[in-house]
C-alpha cells in the first residue's frame, strides 16, 4: 500500500508487477482518484513474473438506478440524451475516456472497469416511465456514448434490446455507437424503425490491424468483423456510418484512409472521428500499456499526444477536446476531410424522424372513454 499523494512514486530498485491478463487491457488495478489510499499490486519477491496469471472472472453488479435517460448540454456531440444500459465495459479498451467514471464507484478504472460490470436490468421499465412524462419532448436518444451497449454481457442480459424494443413501440428515434458484430442480432428491428427514418449505427473501426487490435481493445469484434456488420447493416436498410475513434498518433493514425475506404467499400455512407483522449486515470494507464506493448514507440506516441494538448495530456474545453489543436491535430482534420470528400462521406446530413412519437400506454388510455 502506497501513500495516496504518490501514486505512482517507487524505489530504484523496486520493480511493478505487469499484471498481464489474458483478454484484458488495463495491466493495473489503481485504487481511483477519491480513495484515501492507493493500492497497487506489486513483485514480493515470491512470486514469478514470467508465470502466466490466472485469468480474471467478470463480476455482474446490480446498478439501481432511479433513472435512466442521461442528459447534457455539451456543444461537442449532436445530441442532449444518452442511455446507457451498463456501467463499466468488458471489451477492455484501454484508451477508453469512461474508464474514470468506475471512480465515482470506489472501484478502479483499471482492470476493475472491464471485469467488475454494473448492469441496468429495469432500463426498460425505467425508459417507459420517463417518456410517459408530460414535459417529455422527443428528440434523439444516443446509445453507446459512455460504455458499449453492445458488449459481451448483452448476449445474456439483453438490456439493450429490451430497450430497443421501448424505443421501437413508441416510435422514437435512436442513435447507436459499437465496436460489436453482436447489433447484428437486432436487425429486425432497427431495419424496422431505419425505414420511418427513426434509428441510425455508427461502427467504431480504430485500426485494421488484429494485432493491435486485440491488445488495444482485447475484447471487441475484430476489425474485418466490424466492417462486416457495417456491410451487413447496410443491406438491411439501415443508415450505417463509422467512427474512427479514437486517432491515435503513430499507432494508428497511418491507417486513417485505409479505414476510411474499407468502411466505405463496406456500405457506410457517413463518417466521423475522435483524436486520442487521456483524461484522469486513462492518461497513465494508456502510457503504462503503450510502455509495455510498444516501448519504442511510447515516448513518440506521448510527444504528439502532448503537442495536440497544449503541452498536456488532454485537453477538457469544449471544442477542442474531441479534435485537439497544433499541427498534428490540423493535419488530421484535413487528412480526414480531404479523404471523406473524395469518397462522398456526409454529404448530406441525416434528420432523425421525432413526428411520430407514441407516448407509452397512451392510446390504451384513450381507449377505456
Amino acid at each position: 500500500m502506497m501513500d495516496k499523494k504518490s501514486p505512482g512514486s517507487n524505489s530504484p530498485h523496486e520493480v511493478p508487477r505487469p499484471l498481464i491478463y489474458k483478454g484484458r487491457g488495463a495491466i493495473s488495478n489503481h485504487s481511483g482518484r477519491f480513495e484515501q489510499f492507493q493500492h497497487a499490486d506489486a513483485d514480493d519477491g515470491w512470486d514469478n513474473l514470467e508465470q502466466e496469471l490466472a485469468p480474471i472472472t467478470t463480476e455482474v453488479l446490480i446498478d439501481n438506478t432511479r433513472s435512466i435517460i442521461n442528459w447534457n448540454n455539451s456543444p461537442d456531440v449532436p445530441f442532449d440524451r444518452s442511455i446507457n444500459p451498463y456501467r463499466g465495459c468488458e471489451h477492455g479498451c484501454i484508451y477508453c475516456f469512461a474508464r474514470p467514471s468506475h471512480t465515482y464507484l470506489g472501484l478502479s478504472a483499471g482492470l476493475d472497469f472491464e471485469s467488475r460490470i454494473l448492469i441496468k436490468p429495469d432500463a426498460a421499465k425505467l425508459l417507459r416511465k420517463e417518456l410517459s412524462k408530460k414535459n417529455y419532448h422527443c428528440a434523439p436518444i444516443a446509445m453507446g456514448t459512455n460504455t458499449d451497449p453492445y458488449q459481451p454481457l448483452e448476449k445474456q442480459q439483453q438490456i439493450t434490446r429490451q430497450v430497443l424494443q421501448v424505443l421501437a413501440e413508441c416510435k422514437h428515434p435512436v442513435s447507436i455507437v459499437t465496436k460489436s458484430a453482436m447489433i447484428e442480432r437486432d436487425i429486425d428491428i432497427l431495419a424496422e424503425m431505419a425505414s420511418a427514418g427513426l434509428a441510425q449505427v455508427f461502427i467504431s473501426v480504430t485500426t485494421l490491424s488484429n494485432k493491435l487490435s486485440r491488445s488495444l481493445e482485447p475484447r471487441a469484434a475484430a476489425p474485418q468483423r466490424r466492417l462486416e456488420t457495417i456491410r451487413r447493416l447496410h443491406e438491411a436498410g439501415i443508415p450505417t456510418g463509422l467512427m474512427t475513434a479514437p486517432i491515435i498518433p503513430v499507432l494508428t493514425d497511418p491507417e486513417l484512409e485505409q479505414i476510411l475506404i474499407a468502411a466505405h467499400e463496406a456500405g457506410a455512407t457517413s463518417a466521423g472521428y475522435v483524436l486520442l483522449r487521456l483524461p484522469l486515470e486513462v492518461a497513465p494507464l494508456f502510457e503504462e500499456w503503450l510502455v509495455h506493448h510498444y516501448p519504442l514507440k511510447a515516448s513518440h506516441v506521448m510527444s504528439i499526444v502532448r503537442q495536440s494538448r497544449d503541452g498536456k495530456n488532454n485537453q477538457a474545453n469544449f471544442h477542442e477536446r474531441m479534435r485537439g489543436s497544433g499541427l498534428f491535430a490540423d493535419m488530421i482534420r484535413q487528412r480526414f476531410s480531404l479523404t471523406s470528400k473524395k469518397l462522398g462521406f456526409n454529404k448530406r446530413h441525416l434528420e432523425m424522424n421525432t413526428a411520430l412519437f407514441q407516448v407509452p400506454g397512451r392510446p390504451e388510455q384513450l381507449g377505456l372513454f
